[in-house]
């Protein structure tokens, strides 16, 4: 959509956009999101999201953003809602689902985390639950169903889990502020 198809979009309006994430980059501090709305990419910097009480969004996640337009382009001023991205659709149609990405049983109950490492080039980390020796296990394609892309050393999350193969699994992962809001 054209600026002069939005009479009322000047310098310095903002207006409620939804879309979807291009891609985003933590450790550049910064990713895309795009959306039929408006004619090219809308910058999304790493401190609204922090302001929303993420440091991470996965590639593929739906939100709603306030938006303003400036000399530079398009550039989010504030997230108001995440939605997870539909991971079902890069499941395999034969042959088994991995164990991480398994239905999630509603009785299992959320356990407050602390991640301990995670390495996104690897693909997965790992989190102790408070009060808990064991490790738990996080798979990069947990976050990406939750709406996450990266885990930092120390982060606050709550997650579900069960008895894997090879010890405790991550099926849910959620930022901490989930449980707050």
């Amino acid at each position: 959509m054209t600026d002069s198809t939005r009479p009322n979009w000047n310098a310095g309006d903002e207006d409620v956009i939804h879309g979807h994430v291009k891609w985003f980059d933590a450790a550049r501090g910064f990713g895309f999101v795009v959306s039929p709305a408006v004619d090219r990419d809308i910058l999304l910097h790493i401190n609204v999201l922090r302001n929303f009480g993420q440091g991470s969004i996965g590639d593929g996640s739906g939100v709603a953003l306030r938006v303003q337009r400036s000399e530079r382009g398009l550039q989010a001023t504030e997230v108001l809602e995440i939605e997870e991205p539909d991971i079902t659709a890069d499941l395999p149609k034969d042959g088994p689902i991995p164990d991480y990405l398994q239905p999630i049983d509603d009785s299992l109950p959320y356990l407050p985390a602390r991640v301990k490492w995670f390495d996104k080039a690897k693909g997965f980390g790992f989190a102790n639950v408070f009060g808990r020796t064991e490790d738990v296990f996080i798979h990069i394609e947990v976050l990406r169903r939750f709406g996450l892309a990266d885990l930092a050393p120390g982060e606050a999350v709550c997650l579900r889990a069960v008895d894997g193969a090879r010890g405790k699994l991550a099926l849910e992962v959620r930022r901490w502020e989930y449980f707050i809001e």
